[in-house]
């Protein structure tokens, strides 16, 4: 389960950049691949026609002397894509044939590799392994017919063989509270192509692209280098990383997998459930990016569909999206946290369950900016109160301008840290109306105003703040603050 939810994000992380919006050949952007994470020819990268060839990654498992680590090396490799077309009985190579209404070009593609190695007993990685990664070279043809099924030319695609290592240690960093003891497992993942390379398009065609690890633990446990337990801390501060970022991945709350990816990513990263497929230009929001395919001319998306086989997936999946599932990929809310341990404070929430957390909607219930206040200088600041600005902060250059200024209190706010916020409109500002109907107001904290009036013009009963953070009547409108509410 967990290696399944974990390849679907190393998956997508191995795709990543493949073709770039607008997935045409001829877009300048596609013109020099490949992604992240690239691991070029060695000495290729002195010239600066290739990537470093190598990465490195360290991180921690608990494990017992049943334990069991599993080690799978993922990459793409580059497929150079050429048509011939037949023309007196010879195949003579060409950039572009149309067959049936559609036109093809001669392009790059990629496949995808994947090795796996082990399962190894972290005992036994102590004196290290080296074991080989191997790739041979291939080529594959296919022919290209017109509508009437007459044979007009072929597709060849043609790969060189690829060649490296991996390399694996272990290295006992202490003992397990449950009685076992803490590797450090360090991987090495590099290019060994032995002869020199000339330039770029040599150099990417023998090329480990998107490079990545999925680690397996059976009867173990990784250890979470982003937030490690206290003991073990300084062992995690100790792993290295090189072009490559260890996280644990899965089904949250695992701990039996580590996506070692090019890129940086946090614990349990997932692919949306709102995402309709792949479209290899995911630094894009998946709405946008799809909308924006939808508006291409129907010769781009033409171009698009000659340029790879992917493309036109995309293309076709976007042109056949439903008004539902459009409006699915406007997203949805989720909290950054959902499975961190849900605190409690003490003090039942709106919603009548103890374990409700701070970031719920139905927990803000009580709380009412537009009704709430603060006591400054012994006067009840509400919406509709006239101050006097004084800032005193600078957060802002522009806060000079509105020193001596009268303004309008339109809300009062307090964050989860308590602090508190008073939103205003000057009244001098002839646009303050439509400042405030638009909600675009000036913030500023309570000691940077002087209250004019004795009373706020708006008067509901609702919560008062204290500006003075000594005073006994302080409390929050956090309704699961642990101060007690007067």
């Amino acid at each position: 389960m967990s290696l399944d939810a974990a390849r679907a994000v190393a998956d997508a992380v191995l795709w990543e950049g493949y073709l770039l919006y607008p997935y045409r050949a001829s877009s300048a952007k596609n013109q020099i691949r490949w992604q992240f994470g690239v691991l070029g020819p060695p000495r290729a990268d002195r010239g600066g026609i290739a990537e470093d060839p190598s990465l490195h990654c360290d991180c921690l498992l608990l494990a017992s002397g049943a334990s069991t680590v599993q080690v799978t090396v993922r990459f793409l490799q580059l497929v150079r894509r050429q048509l011939e077309q037949l023309r007196d009985g010879q195949h003579v190579p060409v950039d572009s044939i149309t067959a049936g209404g559609a036109t093809l070009l001669s392009f790059d593609e990629a496949t995808d590799c994947e090795l796996t190695y082990g399962p190894f007993a972290p005992a036994d990685l102590r004196t290290g392994q080296t074991l080989p990664i191997v790739i041979p070279a291939a080529v594959d043809d296919e022919d290209i017919a017109d509508s009437d099924g007459t044979v007009i030319g072929r597709t060849i695609r043609s790969r060189d063989a690829l060649s490296g290592t991996l390399q694996l240690s272990a290295d006992v960093v202490g003992n397990a509270a449950s009685g076992g003891q803490t590797f450090r497992l360090s991987c090495t993942v590099s290019n060994t192509h032995p002869d020199p390379v000339a330039d770029r398009d040599r150099a990417s065609a023998v090329s480990m692209i998107g490079p990545h690890l999925l680690l397996q633990i059976v009867d173990g446990a990784f250890v979470s280098l982003l937030e490690p337990p206290a003991t073990l801390e300084a062992a995690a501060k100790a792993c290295r990383q090189s072009r490559c970022w260890p996280v644990l991945a899965g089904a949250p709350g695992a701990t039996d997998v580590m996506l070692v990816s090019p890129i940086i990513l946090y614990d349990y990263p997932a692919v949306a459930p709102e995402s309709a497929g792949a479209l290899f230009d995911s630094t894009e929001i998946d709405e946008i990016l799809t909308l924006r395919v939808m508006t291409l001319t129907d010769d781009e998306k033409a171009a698009a569909r000659a340029t790879d086989p992917a493309a036109a997936a995309i293309i076709d999946r976007c042109d056949a999206m439903t008004p539902e599932t459009l409006a699915q990929l406007h997203g949805g809310l989720r909290s950054p946290h959902a499975f961190d341990e849900i605190p409690t404070f003490g003090t039942p929430d709106p919603l009548g369950n103890p374990d409700t957390p701070w970031w719920d909607p139905g927990v803000d219930a009580s709380v009412s900016p537009s009704t709430d206040a603060v006591t400054i200088d012994g006067v009840r600041v509400a919406k509709g109160s006239l101050v006097r600005l004084r800032p005193s902060r600078r957060a802002d250059a522009q806060d000079l301008f509105y020193d001596g200024q009268q303004a309008r209190v339109t809300s009062v706010y307090s964050d989860v840290d308590d602090n508190v916020h008073v939103a205003v409109v000057l009244t001098d500002d002839p646009a303050a109306d439509l400042h405030e109907w638009y909600g675009r107001f000036l913030y500023f904290a309570p000691d940077e105003l002087q209250p004019l009036d004795l009373e706020p013009a708006d008067t509901y009963g609702a919560d008062t703040y204290s500006a003075d953070p000594h005073s006994a009547d302080t409390y929050s409108a956090d309704p699961h603050s642990k101060e007690n509410r007067p």
